[in-house]
């Protein structure tokens, strides 16, 4: 039997893997399926399971989610809530929990690496200066109080999480140096002849003097490592925490026990004085090596997402809003849709909106990744971010706040930086027998060194089975995907190519055809009626062209959108139409004047059974050849004309197709247009394979037969019939100009709609997966070389042992290599 849960409290995908997790182990459920988007769970039980026992496995382990059998209603969503340290999403850096995210700053769970704070569109972009004496005066850049002329100065703001993160660990670092210097200092003088320290004291004495020195660096500079240790041998998450926690904290209680009970120790961990060797030093160095390393990455990967907080500084503060005629200044928060805004010269625009006087040039290269101005004047749309030229202008605000391109921008590059690439499989497996495998090889390590090393043999064991432990730090292995990947979106968020999650990004290395609409793609996307062509002199053009514009005003093809548009610029009236129905890739019929009025293709008319004499086929061809695109217009089953329609062709779309097919991908032309157009566009653009009157199912099949034999496709897009094709496709590929469920439907948006962008995109891919190897690469050699030589395998062949301490600076600066290798994504060029 099937039975429908509600869930309450899931956020995320790891909350959907975790509740499944649930629900699959309790006793007589069959199958589960859990819905995020719809927050239901679908059960399959053998006998009907009640809802109490369900609820006490939730008890058990479910954490903040519960289950219903009738749905709760849900509070209103809200904005994010800031927390005390930064803007109130924190996020695992090795993804360890896939995209979940966290409301307070701490460590991940799972991993124990510091939770690092995520971009917020919603976070104040930029500096804020305020008068001293008019604390009400707030303005974007340094000047003089325009009340009282005193110098403006920065207003304080809130520090993001992830700076304060790296000045509390700066911060202890210095303190964790200052008292291991001196332990380190005292260790190493027993190697000095006549040694000056033992004049003013005994050796035992310093051993004290070193425990002492020890305790702040291990109870309070570095306590957060044996804490996540400590948790994740509790909840049996092994970590590289597991392996510091254990390594050093060995070394430190040895060494107290050695200096409490020195008699229990046979003779070989004695000093000539009679006192035990003690490892303060090894301890508390490897201790500040790590604490060290985890202030490097904190410093790098405020870079990593860098890309995220540049846009964030593109938006303004401020605005100037037109009331009344009047203009005043407000705070980007109080813009509301369909207020009038003035942009000055020079200044940014605040929301997304269109020109309403004025006109102006915008660069817009920080969206789209191109440095030419665009002309913009009058019903010319305009993005938040962007900077006006020399001129002024006015514009009416229609999307605001979260709804802005910019801030979909900073919410699309965020998301795809949580996601995990398919690559990362191979080090999520590696990782989960790594840990076990190197406390082993440690064990056997000490062993090996008790029975078969030279004297102090002991000694030996132990140095060496702590510096395996220190030198197998597995975070650079988790790092190397997560860090390549959001860099790697970064560029490309920079460049106007926006990447939805990092499978994509892996995928887009692999395509080997692009399928590419026509209109929208290859074209502008903007057609413009040539002319109207009536059969009867009869009937005159305006009749024509009112007929087919009020049969066309119900519908958002940008064919008829283009003789909507014409017919108003002519002065026509629209009739109301009723009835109104559209046949995706044939046309639209509806009532008009009680008319019945038929617009579109052969197709169309095959349908209503209407078809064309044979010269006017033959005129209609004749247009078509030129490639361009012809509606035939029948009222009450009577053909009357066609409209001629044109539709330019990109400039930068040939050069594009060229180049991809130099590297290999080819490229396949389909169309809902008709042979003889599509063939004249195929052959402007130098493109040899296209298929004709494509309906969307038509492209779906075309997709999926390319992909049964083996094909990796990419299918670039614009309109609502290419939805399926683009969703099906391994990567679908919207244009930004497009519609919004062609963009919902694609891993990749081209802010631009331009096929150049396309390029970039698979040059993206192609250096982001080659800078993923190399992080695995390195990670996996790193470790497959230092374990070994940290057990000791090169000492009898050169008597080279390595020293816990070398290996801890090894294991921290190997994470950091890793992110320095990902941060050189951002000098790839994509052009």
């Amino acid at each position: 039997m099937k039975k429908t849960y509600h869930i309450h409290g899931m956020t995320c995908t790891g909350c959907r893997a975790h509740v499944q997790h649930i629900l699959e182990n309790v006793a007589g459920v069959a199958a589960v399926t859990v819905n995020l988007e719809e927050a239901k769970a679908e059960l399959e039980m053998d006998t009907d399971i009640p809802l109490k026992t369900l609820e006490k496995a939730f008890e058990k382990n479910g954490g903040s989610y519960s289950i219903h059998e009738k749905e709760v209603p849900q509070q209103k969503r809200t904005k994010k809530k800031p927390v005390e340290n930064g803007n109130g999403s924190f996020y695992c850096p090795m993804h360890c929990e896939g995209n979940k995210t966290y409301n307070a700053p701490g460590d991940c769970p799972v991993c124990g690496m510091d939770l690092v704070e995520e971009a917020d569109s919603t976070s104040v972009s930029g500096a804020i200066y305020t008068c001293p004496m008019h604390p009400e005066i707030e303005e974007e850049k340094a000047g003089e109080c325009p009340i009282c002329g005193m110098d403006l100065v920065p207003k304080e703001v809130n520090i993001s999480a992830e700076e304060r993160n790296y000045q509390q660990l700066l911060s202890k670092f210095w303190m964790a140096l200052s008292f291991t210097l001196p332990i380190f200092l005292i260790a190493m003088s027993e190697m000095l002849p006549n040694n000056p320290l033992f004049m003013v004291m005994p050796l035992k004495y310093w051993n004290w003097v070193q425990l002492g020195l020890s305790l702040p660096v291990v109870f309070y500079a570095t306590w957060m490592f044996f804490e996540r240790a400590f948790r994740s041998i509790k909840t049996w998450n092994l970590n590289m925490f597991t392996l510091i926690g254990i390594g050093a904290g060995v070394a430190w209680l040895f060494s107290v026990f050695a200096l409490l009970v020195p008699d229990f120790f046979p003779e070989q961990f004695k000093t000539e004085s009679g006192t035990v060797h003690v490892y303060f030093e090894a301890a508390t160095v490897i201790l500040t090596l790590v604490l060290l390393g985890q202030v490097l990455e904190a410093r790098a990967h405020s870079k990593t997402n860098s890309a995220v907080k540049e846009l964030l500084k593109l938006a303004p503060n401020k605005a100037l809003r037109l009331v009344n005629g009047e203009e005043e200044s407000v705070s980007i928060d109080e813009i509301q849709e369909g207020d009038l805004l003035r942009v000055k010269p020079g200044g940014k625009i605040p929301v997304d909106g269109k020109i309403t006087e004025g006109e102006s040039t915008i660069d817009e290269s920080m969206i789209t990744g191109e440095p030419v101005p665009v002309e913009k004047s009058v019903g010319d749309g305009v993005t938040s971010g962007t900077i006006n030229g020399n001129r002024s202008f006015v514009m009416v605000a229609q999307k605001v706040g979260q709804e802005t391109l910019l801030a979909q921008i900073v919410e699309m590059v965020n998301n795809a930086s949580r996601s995990r690439a398919p690559i990362q499989k191979l080090a999520d497996k590696i990782s989960a027998y790594f840990v076990p495998i190197v406390v082993l090889i440690s064990i056997v390590t000490f062993v090996v060194w008790a029975i078969f090393g030279p004297e102090p043999s002991y000694v030996y064991a132990l140095v060496n089975a702590i510096a395996v432990l220190i030198i197998a730090c597995p975070c650079a292995l988790g790092l190397a995907t997560p860090m390549s990947v959001m860099v790697g979106v970064g560029k490309g968020a920079q460049n106007g190519v926006l990447i939805k999650n990092a499978e994509a990004l892996e995928k887009l290395n692999k395509i080997d055809v692009l399928v590419v609409d026509k209109t929208g793609t290859l074209t502008e996307g903007k057609p413009s009626v040539e002319q109207i062509v009536g059969i009867s002199e009869q009937i005159k053009d305006v009749t024509l062209l009112r007929l087919m514009a009020s049969v066309n005003q119900s519908s958002e093809h940008p064919l008829a959108e283009a003789t909507v548009r014409y017919a108003k610029e002519k002065g026509v009236s629209l009739s109301e139409v009723t009835d109104f129905n559209s046949e995706s890739g044939k046309g639209v019929s509806g009532n008009v004047n009680g008319k019945v009025v038929v617009l579109g293709n052969l197709k169309m008319l095959e349908t209503k059974s209407i078809s064309p004499s044979g010269e006017l086929k033959e005129a209609v061809a004749h247009q078509q050849e030129k490639g361009k695109t012809v509606s035939y217009l029948a009222v009450d089953g009577e053909l009357l004309g066609y409209v001629v329609i044109s539709d330019k062709i990109k400039a930068s779309s040939k050069k594009a197709l060229q180049e991809l097919q130099k590297m290999g991908v080819e490229v396949l032309m389909l169309t809902g247009d008709n042979n003889a157009t599509a063939h004249a566009v195929a052959r402007e653009m130098g493109v040899t394979s296209f298929r004709a009157e494509m309906l969307p199912q038509d492209k779906l099949a075309e997709v999926e037969k390319l992909q049964a034999k083996g094909r990796v496709v990419a299918m670039a897009g614009d309109g609502i019939n290419d939805a399926p094709a683009l969703a099906k496709s391994d990567v679908g590929i919207a244009m930004g100009t497009g519609t919004d469920v062609a963009i919902e439907s694609a891993q990749v948006t081209l802010v631009k709609g331009d096929l150049q962008g396309i390029v970039k995109a698979y040059r993206l891919g192609e250096a982001t997966m080659r800078n993923i190897k190399q992080n695995l690469f390195f990670a996996l050699i790193y470790n497959s070389v230092g374990v070994p030589v940290a057990a000791g395998i090169l000492f009898p062949f050169f008597g080279m042992l390595l020293s816990p301490m070398l290996a801890a600076l090894a294991m921290s600066f190997s994470s950091v290599s890793v992110i320095a290798n990902a941060l050189r994504l951002k000098t790839v060029s994509l052009n």
